[in-house]
């Protein structure tokens, strides 16, 4: 039966409205706003108070491949060069060195504990091994927390270089699943249990590695150009066809970059951290733009994975993604960082908060429903593990974030000063000593209450 549109723009509303609502209530528990957001996405479905069935894993992975493209142009327009220079080499290395390493121990841990064979559990490592930005920030700032110089952009900078390298893994693996039975029968040298095999088939995909990674840095750093020279020259008559215009460039990012094989995640990223380092006509409307779009495309994907989740399922794996995800915290994550971090100048105190830190989010749900549409024997399996594992990991570090901070003793100098209810706009211009600094004013000064 066809739902009117009436009733389904009716029910987005709500959602939506509920969602915001559950943000505040975020705010005050110290909890990323994307927990609650998925929570309201799963009493709204099948299985909860809303009774709304939904199982279109294709539609959420649609809508969560188009909400990363708008989520990492504006995260990359938010990214300060300046702020991101000095910690450039080690966020590149904990986005790619960090990634991998993580990806193959829990892919290890995965063999030897809950019987998956190696590329599955590998699957499962790289599905698991980005981190989410957007959630740590939000705890951080709700609690008036500020991190030492350079942690806050790092941490930043890898969480928005990492999606990359995970969706590539992801993807890559996937692949492999699906036609193990080939692969294994394609080597007849292949080692035990098909290592041999399984090593051959991973080192494929290096060459397809470079080449995606290559022409995405390219094709974001000339794309990104591109977009600043145009929106500088069109000179639209009216002021709301900008906004359309940036959009449709950074599709066009994105797209582009796909057909010539490169990583349309990674050149959207870049083309908005060079867009946003540029000066540009109408910049702090469009950054407001992006930025408020990229928030409703988050809320939006929250709610769908929320929708496309059965709790029902997710009880089963308890016990199994309780073990993965606490392996995840506490062995892989800070092997990983303090191996990819190894010759940069940090002390173990910040690494071990960087450790802490990587908390997951949407990302490894949008990927796990890759396994799904590709039809492999334990995609159900690894969604429910996945969606467990992120689920754990917002709820214990990220209500103990700010408590991990102060043990750690990695917090600046001074506790965030802002005590207004409405952030204060500001836009620095580029090549310009500019900057906003918040400072208490003594009592008994001149300019006391002035």
């Amino acid at each position: 039966m066809t739902v009117p549109i009436e009733y389904v723009l009716l029910g987005a509303s709500i959602l939506l409205l509920a969602s915001i609502a559950s943000s505040k209530i975020a705010s005050r528990l110290g909890i990323p706003a994307l927990l609650l957001f998925l929570v309201v996405g799963m009493l709204a479905g099948s299985e909860g108070v809303g009774g709304l069935y939904f199982s279109d894993a294709l539609f959420a992975q649609s809508l969560g491949v188009v909400a990363l493209v708008f989520i990492l142009f504006a995260g990359g327009l938010d990214t300060h060069w300046t702020s991101v220079r000095p910690v450039l080499a080690m966020g590149l290395s904990l986005a790619t060195v960090g990634v991998l390493i993580s990806a193959t121990l829990v892919g290890i841990f995965a063999v030897l504990v809950l019987g998956f064979t190696l590329l599955e559990g590998l699957l499962l490592g790289a599905i698991v091994s980005s981190t989410d930005a957007a959630a740590v920030f939000a705890v951080l700032r709700s609690r008036g927390i500020k991190l030492k110089d350079g942690l806050a952009p790092l941490v930043e900078l890898e969480s928005g270089s990492n999606d990359p390298m995970a969706v590539f893994l992801t993807v890559g693996l996937t692949e492999l699943v699906a036609h193990s039975e080939e692969i294994s029968a394609s080597f007849s040298n292949a080692g035990p249990d098909g290592v041999g095999a399984v090593a051959l088939s991973l080192l494929g995909l290096a060459p397809e590695f470079l080449i995606e990674m290559g022409v995405g840095s390219v094709m974001g750093l000339l794309l990104g150009r591109l977009i600043v020279i145009i929106v500088n020259r069109i000179r639209l008559d009216y002021e709301g066809l900008y906004p359309v215009l940036t959009t449709s460039l950074m599709l066009l990012v994105y797209g582009g970059t796909a057909f010539f094989h490169g990583n349309g995640f990674l050149a959207v990223y870049i083309a908005g951290l060079v867009v946003g380092n540029s000066d540009f006509v109408h910049k702090r409307s469009l950054t407001r733009f992006h930025d408020g779009f990229a928030w409703l495309m988050q809320v939006a994907m929250f709610l769908v994975l929320g929708l496309l989740v059965f709790p029902s399922q997710i009880v089963p794996v308890v016990g199994s993604g309780l073990v993965v995800a606490l392996f995840v915290m506490i062995l892989a994550r800070p092997i990983s960082v303090f191996a990819a971090l190894a010759f940069s100048r940090l002390g173990w105190r910040e690494k071990t908060f960087i450790s802490w830190v990587g908390l997951r989010g949407a990302v490894p749900i949008i990927l796990a429903t890759f396994p799904l549409l590709s039809g492999i024997q334990q995609a159900g399996t690894i969604f429910n593990l996945v969606f467990f594992i992120v689920l754990f990991s917002v709820l214990l570090q990220g209500t103990s974030l700010g408590q991990a901070a102060q043990w750690l003793k990695v917090e600046a100098a001074g506790r965030s000063l802002t005590t207004h209810h409405y952030p204060l706009e500001y836009v620095p211009t580029i090549g310009e000593e500019s900057r906003r600094v918040e400072f208490v004013v003594p009592v008994g000064s001149e300019v006391a209450g002035r």
